[in-house]
Protein backbone atom coordinates (compact mmCIF):
# COMPACT_ATOMS: atom_id res chain seq x y z
CA UNK A 1 0.00 0.00 0.00
CA UNK A 2 1.37 3.31 -0.78
CA UNK A 3 2.00 5.76 1.74
CA UNK A 4 -0.58 8.57 0.69
CA UNK A 5 -3.43 5.38 0.59
CA UNK A 6 -2.07 5.00 4.30
CA UNK A 7 -2.11 8.07 5.26
CA UNK A 8 -5.69 8.86 3.89
CA UNK A 9 -6.79 5.61 5.82
CA UNK A 10 -5.12 6.57 9.16
CA UNK A 11 -6.90 10.60 8.63
CA UNK A 12 -10.40 8.74 8.20
CA UNK A 13 -9.95 6.22 11.26
CA UNK A 14 -9.00 9.32 13.73
CA UNK A 15 -12.23 11.28 12.15
CA UNK A 16 -14.70 8.43 12.66
CA UNK A 17 -13.76 7.86 15.81
CA UNK A 18 -13.50 12.03 16.84
CA UNK A 19 -17.19 12.06 15.12
CA UNK A 20 -19.01 9.89 17.98
CA UNK A 21 -16.21 11.93 20.57
CA UNK A 22 -18.37 14.83 21.39
CA UNK A 23 -21.58 13.06 22.07
CA UNK A 24 -20.11 11.17 24.28
CA UNK A 25 -18.06 13.69 26.49
CA UNK A 26 -20.93 15.24 26.76
CA UNK A 27 -23.22 12.71 28.21
CA UNK A 28 -20.23 11.58 30.76
CA UNK A 29 -20.06 15.26 32.10
CA UNK A 30 -23.00 14.50 33.67
CA UNK A 31 -21.92 11.88 36.01
CA UNK A 32 -18.40 13.50 35.86
CA UNK A 33 -15.96 16.82 36.31
CA UNK A 34 -14.40 17.36 32.84
CA UNK A 35 -10.81 17.45 34.64
CA UNK A 36 -10.94 14.10 35.61
CA UNK A 37 -13.05 12.88 31.91
CA UNK A 38 -9.60 14.49 30.25
CA UNK A 39 -7.22 12.81 33.19
CA UNK A 40 -9.15 9.20 32.87
CA UNK A 41 -9.02 9.40 28.32
CA UNK A 42 -5.35 10.02 29.05
CA UNK A 43 -4.62 7.59 31.80
CA UNK A 44 -6.68 4.63 29.84
CA UNK A 45 -4.81 5.64 25.98
CA UNK A 46 -1.41 5.53 28.68
CA UNK A 47 -1.99 1.85 29.67
CA UNK A 48 -3.12 0.60 26.34
CA UNK A 49 -0.17 1.77 24.50
CA UNK A 50 2.19 0.47 26.92
CA UNK A 51 0.81 -2.75 26.81
CA UNK A 52 1.07 -2.44 23.27
CA UNK A 53 4.73 -1.01 23.26
CA UNK A 54 5.74 -3.97 25.77
CA UNK A 55 4.50 -6.56 23.54
CA UNK A 56 5.62 -5.00 19.85
CA UNK A 57 8.78 -2.55 20.83
CA UNK A 58 10.46 -2.19 24.31
CA UNK A 59 12.59 -0.10 23.43
CA UNK A 60 10.41 2.79 23.03
CA UNK A 61 10.14 3.43 26.36
CA UNK A 62 13.34 4.86 26.41
CA UNK A 63 11.99 8.38 25.44
CA UNK A 64 10.55 8.69 28.95
CA UNK A 65 14.32 9.13 30.44
CA UNK A 66 14.94 12.32 28.33
CA UNK A 67 11.94 13.11 26.01
CA UNK A 68 12.59 15.74 23.15
CA UNK A 69 12.06 19.16 23.85
CA UNK A 70 9.64 19.40 20.98
CA UNK A 71 7.52 16.32 22.19
CA UNK A 72 6.86 17.91 25.97
CA UNK A 73 5.64 21.39 24.41
CA UNK A 74 3.25 19.07 22.05
CA UNK A 75 2.17 17.08 25.42
CA UNK A 76 1.67 20.73 26.88
CA UNK A 77 -0.59 21.90 24.55
CA UNK A 78 -2.46 18.50 23.75
CA UNK A 79 -2.88 18.73 28.04
CA UNK A 80 -5.01 22.42 27.38
CA UNK A 81 -6.75 21.15 24.36
CA UNK A 82 -8.60 18.34 26.02
CA UNK A 83 -9.57 20.40 28.84
CA UNK A 84 -10.40 23.10 26.28
CA UNK A 85 -12.64 21.50 24.24
CA UNK A 86 -14.22 19.12 27.06
CA UNK A 87 -15.46 22.66 29.23
CA UNK A 88 -16.27 23.83 25.40
CA UNK A 89 -18.78 21.11 25.29
CA UNK A 90 -19.80 21.18 28.76
CA UNK A 91 -20.77 24.69 28.63
CA UNK A 92 -22.46 24.35 24.89
CA UNK A 93 -23.27 21.42 22.85
CA UNK A 94 -21.74 18.80 20.84
CA UNK A 95 -22.34 20.10 17.63
CA UNK A 96 -21.46 23.67 18.78
CA UNK A 97 -17.97 22.40 20.29
CA UNK A 98 -17.34 20.69 17.31
CA UNK A 99 -17.81 23.63 14.88
CA UNK A 100 -15.15 26.02 16.37
CA UNK A 101 -12.92 22.80 17.38
CA UNK A 102 -12.24 22.89 13.54
CA UNK A 103 -10.57 26.03 13.35
CA UNK A 104 -7.01 23.60 14.81
CA UNK A 105 -7.16 21.57 11.40
CA UNK A 106 -7.45 24.76 9.18
CA UNK A 107 -4.81 26.30 11.35
CA UNK A 108 -3.08 22.88 10.80
CA UNK A 109 -3.77 23.27 6.50
CA UNK A 110 -1.91 26.65 6.59
CA UNK A 111 1.06 25.68 8.63
CA UNK A 112 1.20 23.10 6.04
CA UNK A 113 1.51 25.39 3.15
CA UNK A 114 3.46 28.51 5.26
CA UNK A 115 5.72 26.26 7.12
CA UNK A 116 6.14 22.88 5.59
CA UNK A 117 6.32 24.05 2.21
CA UNK A 118 3.62 21.99 0.89
CA UNK A 119 2.54 22.44 -3.06
CA UNK A 120 -1.10 23.97 -3.44
CA UNK A 121 -2.70 23.76 -6.95
CA UNK A 122 -5.77 25.58 -7.66
CA UNK A 123 -7.63 22.30 -7.68
CA UNK A 124 -6.77 21.77 -4.10
CA UNK A 125 -7.48 25.86 -3.41
CA UNK A 126 -10.84 24.91 -4.56
CA UNK A 127 -11.35 22.41 -2.68
CA UNK A 128 -10.47 24.25 0.75
CA UNK A 129 -12.51 27.60 -0.11
CA UNK A 130 -15.82 24.75 -0.61
CA UNK A 131 -15.12 23.14 2.44
CA UNK A 132 -14.75 26.79 4.32
CA UNK A 133 -18.13 27.77 2.19
CA UNK A 134 -19.61 24.30 3.16
CA UNK A 135 -19.09 24.72 6.46
CA UNK A 136 -21.09 28.19 6.82
CA UNK A 137 -23.83 26.51 5.92
CA UNK A 138 -23.43 23.93 7.81
CA UNK A 139 -23.48 25.66 10.88
CA UNK A 140 -25.24 28.60 10.19
CA UNK A 141 -27.46 28.42 12.91
CA UNK A 142 -24.93 27.83 15.42
CA UNK A 143 -22.91 30.49 14.14
CA UNK A 144 -25.69 32.55 14.87
CA UNK A 145 -26.47 31.51 18.39
CA UNK A 146 -22.76 32.27 18.78
CA UNK A 147 -23.64 36.20 18.02
CA UNK A 148 -26.87 36.52 19.55
CA UNK A 149 -26.22 34.98 22.91
CA UNK A 150 -23.84 36.01 25.77
CA UNK A 151 -22.40 34.49 29.20
CA UNK A 152 -21.70 30.67 29.30
CA UNK A 153 -22.50 29.64 26.14
CA UNK A 154 -19.99 31.95 24.53
CA UNK A 155 -17.75 31.65 27.42
CA UNK A 156 -17.77 27.66 26.27
CA UNK A 157 -17.36 28.92 22.62
CA UNK A 158 -13.90 30.83 23.76
CA UNK A 159 -12.78 27.79 25.27
CA UNK A 160 -13.30 25.65 22.20
CA UNK A 161 -11.24 28.28 20.64
CA UNK A 162 -8.56 28.11 22.86
CA UNK A 163 -8.20 24.03 22.59
CA UNK A 164 -8.32 24.32 18.98
CA UNK A 165 -5.23 26.87 18.98
CA UNK A 166 -3.40 24.04 21.50
CA UNK A 167 -4.64 21.37 19.17
CA UNK A 168 -2.48 23.27 16.36
CA UNK A 169 0.11 23.46 17.99
CA UNK A 170 0.32 19.98 18.99
CA UNK A 171 -0.02 19.01 15.21
CA UNK A 172 2.34 20.95 13.82
CA UNK A 173 5.12 19.96 16.53
CA UNK A 174 3.77 16.49 15.92
CA UNK A 175 4.22 16.39 12.27
CA UNK A 176 8.03 17.64 12.46
CA UNK A 177 8.57 14.65 15.55
CA UNK A 178 7.46 12.03 13.45
CA UNK A 179 10.43 11.92 10.95
CA UNK A 180 13.05 11.38 13.58
CA UNK A 181 10.86 9.43 15.97
CA UNK A 182 8.29 6.42 15.96
CA UNK A 183 4.95 6.62 16.51
CA UNK A 184 4.88 4.95 19.44
CA UNK A 185 7.35 6.19 21.21
CA UNK A 186 5.75 10.00 21.09
CA UNK A 187 2.79 8.85 22.24
CA UNK A 188 3.75 7.25 25.49
CA UNK A 189 4.81 11.03 26.18
CA UNK A 190 1.87 12.66 24.43
CA UNK A 191 -0.26 10.31 27.41
CA UNK A 192 2.00 10.47 30.12
CA UNK A 193 2.37 13.98 31.03
CA UNK A 194 -1.13 15.00 30.23
CA UNK A 195 -1.68 12.81 32.75
CA UNK A 196 0.85 13.38 35.69
CA UNK A 197 -0.30 17.31 34.96
CA UNK A 198 -4.27 17.05 35.82
CA UNK A 199 -3.60 13.55 38.82
CA UNK A 200 -3.56 17.04 41.63
CA UNK A 201 -7.13 18.11 40.57
CA UNK A 202 -8.78 14.75 39.69
CA UNK A 203 -12.36 13.87 42.04
CA UNK A 204 -11.65 9.93 41.99
CA UNK A 205 -14.26 10.04 45.06
CA UNK A 206 -16.98 9.32 42.89
CA UNK A 207 -15.61 7.15 40.38
CA UNK A 208 -16.40 4.25 42.65
CA UNK A 209 -20.16 4.84 43.17
CA UNK A 210 -21.00 4.76 39.10
CA UNK A 211 -22.42 1.88 37.48
CA UNK A 212 -20.93 -0.10 35.28
CA UNK A 213 -22.10 1.23 32.31
CA UNK A 214 -20.50 4.74 33.23
CA UNK A 215 -17.56 2.86 33.37
CA UNK A 216 -17.85 1.94 29.98
CA UNK A 217 -18.26 5.10 28.59
CA UNK A 218 -14.61 6.46 30.50
CA UNK A 219 -12.97 3.41 29.39
CA UNK A 220 -14.34 3.90 25.51
CA UNK A 221 -13.76 7.45 25.83
CA UNK A 222 -9.93 5.74 26.37
CA UNK A 223 -9.62 3.49 23.55
CA UNK A 224 -11.44 6.92 21.88
CA UNK A 225 -7.86 8.69 22.45
CA UNK A 226 -5.66 5.98 21.56
CA UNK A 227 -6.80 4.82 18.32
CA UNK A 228 -7.33 8.04 17.32
CA UNK A 229 -4.08 9.91 17.87
CA UNK A 230 -2.04 6.46 17.35
CA UNK A 231 -3.96 7.01 13.92
CA UNK A 232 -3.92 10.81 13.47
CA UNK A 233 0.34 10.79 14.11
CA UNK A 234 0.44 7.79 11.60
CA UNK A 235 -1.49 10.21 9.11
CA UNK A 236 0.50 13.16 9.80
CA UNK A 237 3.84 10.49 9.05
CA UNK A 238 2.71 9.57 5.67
CA UNK A 239 0.14 12.64 4.52
CA UNK A 240 0.99 16.26 3.91
CA UNK A 241 -0.67 18.41 6.42
CA UNK A 242 -3.25 20.11 4.24
CA UNK A 243 -5.07 16.74 3.37
CA UNK A 244 -4.72 15.35 7.19
CA UNK A 245 -6.53 18.41 8.18
CA UNK A 246 -9.16 18.70 4.65
CA UNK A 247 -9.85 14.90 5.87
CA UNK A 248 -10.27 15.15 9.84
CA UNK A 249 -12.48 17.60 9.30
CA UNK A 250 -15.17 15.63 8.22
CA UNK A 251 -15.90 14.18 11.58
CA UNK A 252 -18.77 16.55 12.79
CA UNK A 253 -20.61 14.69 9.51
CA UNK A 254 -20.70 12.07 11.72
CA UNK A 255 -21.53 13.54 14.64
CA UNK A 256 -24.52 15.62 13.41
CA UNK A 257 -25.40 12.10 11.73
CA UNK A 258 -25.50 10.57 15.09
CA UNK A 259 -27.41 13.36 16.53
CA UNK A 260 -29.57 13.42 14.09
CA UNK A 261 -30.60 9.89 14.81
CA UNK A 262 -30.64 10.30 18.30
CA UNK A 263 -32.98 13.17 17.93
CA UNK A 264 -35.67 10.50 16.02
CA UNK A 265 -35.13 8.30 18.82
CA UNK A 266 -36.41 10.84 21.23
CA UNK A 267 -33.54 9.61 23.75
CA UNK A 268 -33.73 12.16 27.19
CA UNK A 269 -30.17 11.71 28.44
CA UNK A 270 -28.74 14.30 25.47
CA UNK A 271 -30.01 17.61 24.30
CA UNK A 272 -31.16 17.64 20.44
CA UNK A 273 -30.70 18.64 17.41
CA UNK A 274 -32.08 18.76 13.90
CA UNK A 275 -31.44 18.67 10.47
CA UNK A 276 -32.19 21.46 8.23
CA UNK A 277 -31.74 22.54 4.26
CA UNK A 278 -28.66 24.56 4.71
CA UNK A 279 -27.25 21.87 6.97
CA UNK A 280 -27.64 18.91 4.04
CA UNK A 281 -26.11 21.47 1.94
CA UNK A 282 -23.39 22.24 4.04
CA UNK A 283 -22.67 18.84 4.46
CA UNK A 284 -22.05 18.24 0.36
CA UNK A 285 -20.34 21.17 -0.36
CA UNK A 286 -17.37 20.03 3.19
CA UNK A 287 -17.55 16.58 1.15
CA UNK A 288 -16.80 17.43 -1.90
CA UNK A 289 -13.87 19.88 -1.08
CA UNK A 290 -12.15 17.19 1.02
CA UNK A 291 -12.45 14.97 -2.38
CA UNK A 292 -10.78 17.69 -4.25
CA UNK A 293 -8.13 18.44 -1.93
CA UNK A 294 -7.10 14.69 -1.29
CA UNK A 295 -7.26 13.79 -4.86
CA UNK A 296 -4.39 16.09 -6.26
CA UNK A 297 -1.94 13.67 -5.53
CA UNK A 298 -3.87 10.77 -7.81
CA UNK A 299 -4.45 13.29 -10.66
CA UNK A 300 -0.57 14.23 -10.43
CA UNK A 301 0.46 10.58 -10.84
CA UNK A 302 -1.90 9.77 -13.40
CA UNK A 303 -0.92 12.87 -15.94
CA UNK A 304 2.68 11.88 -15.25
CA UNK A 305 1.89 8.67 -16.56
CA UNK A 306 0.34 9.44 -19.43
Amino acid sequence: MQNHTKGIIYAAITAFFWGFLAIALKVAVNKVDPVTIVWFRFVVAFLILSAWTAYKNPSSFQIIVKPPILVILAALALSWNYLGYMLGIQYTTPSNAQLFIQSGPMLLATAGFVLFKESVSRQQIIGFLLAIAGFSFFYRDQLHAFFETRGTYNLGILLTISGALAWSVYAILQKKLVINYSVDSLNLILFLLPAIIYLPFVKLSPLPELHWSWWLLLVFLGANTFIAYTSLANALKYLEASKVSIIIILNPMITFITMGILTELNVSWIQHERFSLSTILGATLVFSGAILVIGIRKNRLSNKKS
